[in-house]
Parts: C-alpha cells; structure tokens; sequence
C-alpha cells in the first residue's frame, strides 16, 4: 500500500493493506467488542503484519507512533478520543502515512465531522477501503491539532469538565460546566490576522476551529472544512454568567454569529497577546498558561482514511 502522490489523486479507493499495519490504541477506551474484536477484524480483512501498541494515556501515543514508523508501517490505525488522534495527528504531520481513525471514547469530534461512525466494523472497513484525504491541520505555539484550538474561557472550561457529565450530556455538559466555573475574566486582548490588526479589547475566549463542530458537539463555525487552507477564528467578548448563556445557548443553537457578543473571521495564521497569561486547550486537551499564542493553518498536513 502507498500513500497519496502528485499522480494518484487523493479520492482513489485503497484496496485492503496485506503490508504492515500498526495499531496504536488507548487501552482504557472502548467500541464495540473491544481491541479484541478488532485484532479478529484486522485478521480477517489480511493484514499481512500487524504491529500492535497500548499505551495507558493519549501523551504516550507518539513514542508508539514514531516507533511504528522505525518498524515500516504503511498505515496506522488510532483507536481512541480526540485527544489520542491529535496526539498520533501531531507526529504524523507532514508524513505521507495514512492514518485511519476508530472511535472510541467520549470525545469524537474530528471522526464525527469526517463522517466515520463509532461502530467498529464499519470504522475499521473505511480504515483499509476508504479514500485517502489530505487534510489540513492548524498548529498552535508549535503542536498541530486537528478540530479546534482555544484560550481563555474555552481552555478553563476543558480543565474544569466533569468527563462522567460530558460524556452522559454532550454539548448541555459543556454549557452547564462552562456556567458553573464563569467566572467573568476577560483581559485586554489583541488579535491580528495575517498580519492585519483585527481585535483589540477585552475579551473572555479565543478559538480557532479547523472544523465546524467543537467542544461539546457544538457547531460553532459553519464555513469550516478541513481541506480549504484556512482557519476559523473566533473571539468572545462574553463576560458573566448571563453573557456566557446567552451566547453557548447560541452556539448550540448553531447561530454563533448571531451573538452580540461573538466575532469570527477567517485567516491563515494568527497572532494573540494576552494581558495576562490565559489557559490554552487543543482538541479537548488543556495545556498550560500562555500570554502569546502563535496560530497557523498546515495546509494537506495529514492523510486520512475516510468514508467514500
């Protein structure tokens, strides 16, 4: 099996891998029978090698995948959340290997947006039979993530969510965690957009959306594709509780333009300063405080498998 050439286009159909293939799964999340049923489908389908890693957190994930590359992988399949896809994302970035997604865990956005489903044989069919896309990434103080990225407000709320709730609720879980931890801090911001000043004042919440549905299945941006080179980029100026409500209800709503207290625009790379360091998240995953944030879209970063 190859990926994707200058001569192949990328919506050909790949006929089932009899070369290597390498799982890289996060054992503590589940879909259908379990990784048990999807060694028996693998075997099924003729992998001719399969290289098999677990590992017991997402942070763990690209030791596996760098290792899986040494070992010759052709493919390499992600069992897991967002946050283990935009782990194994971020190493395979600007590789030709294709990287097929299984579903598992709470958290899904990016499988969702691309249409895979969380059932097993099916996911794992589009995995070895599916189109090979180029996608792009958006790359964030020098990690690449895969759905969406975001500071302030959005990376409290990512810290702060109870998982049993999200996982129960959904986009609800996010509005009422986000409502019980508001806490009204916005702090002068400035935001410029390939290289053009375009906000300057106080504000709650940045995101940058490589797709349209984010946190909490919320379709917050609906322009966003993940193959047209651009970023989605959105600023919050919403201050308290009944700010914040009206404008997550809206957001679940799928009018997020229509808040009075939300912009969003489209760009390519994007700078912010922060007058006081603010929490920054990538794909459900909280990092650390930042005051600047470096922001860019990766255009046909990353191959993947998915449906026809």
């Amino acid at each position: 099996m190859s990926a994707p050439t200058a001569d192949r286009p990328v919506t050909d159909r790949t006929p089932a891998p009899t070369g290597v293939v390498a799982v890289v799964a996060h054992r503590k999340k589940t879909l259908g029978g379990g990784l048990d049923e999807l060694r028996s489908e693998l075997v099924a389908a003729g992998v001719g090698r399969l290289l098999w890693y677990e590992v017991p957190k997402s942070r763990k994930a690209p030791k596996k995948v760098r290792k899986a590359v040494e070992k010759g992988a052709e493919l390499v399949l992600v069992w897991g959340g967002d946050g283990m896809v935009q782990r194994c994302a971020d190493t395979l970035a600007g590789s030709d290997l294709p990287m097929g997604i299984l579903p598992a865990g709470t958290a899904n956005l990016f499988a969702t947006n691309l249409g895979i489903p969380a059932d097993l044989p099916q996911a794992v069919r589009i995995a070895l039979h599916g189109r090979r896309r180029r996608l792009d990434l958006g790359r964030i103080n020098g990690e690449h993530f895969a759905v969406m990225a975001g500071a302030g407000f959005d990376g409290d709320l990512i810290r702060e969510a109870d998982r049993k709730l999200k996982g129960r609720l959904g986009r609800v879980a996010y509005v009422w965690t986000g409502l019980r931890h508001v806490r009204g801090e916005c702090v002068r911001t400035r935001i410029r957009v390939d290289g053009a000043d375009w906000f300057d004042g106080e504000a709650s919440c940045v995101l940058f959306g490589n797709v349209g549905t984010i946190t909490g299945g919320i379709p917050a941006f609906d322009d966003a594709r993940p193959d047209d080179g651009a970023l989605e980029i959105g600023v919050s100026t919403a201050s308290g509780a009944i700010d914040w409500a009206r404008t997550l209800g809206r957001m679940a709503a799928g009018r997020s333009e229509d808040s009075p207290f939300v912009r969003i625009t489209r760009g390519r790379k994007v700078r912010v300063r922060f007058a006081a360091p603010k929490t920054y998240e990538l794909d459900g995953g909280a990092r650390t405080t930042a005051k600047r944030l470096k922001v860019r879209i990766v255009p046909g970063a990353l191959t993947v498998c998915c449906p026809d």
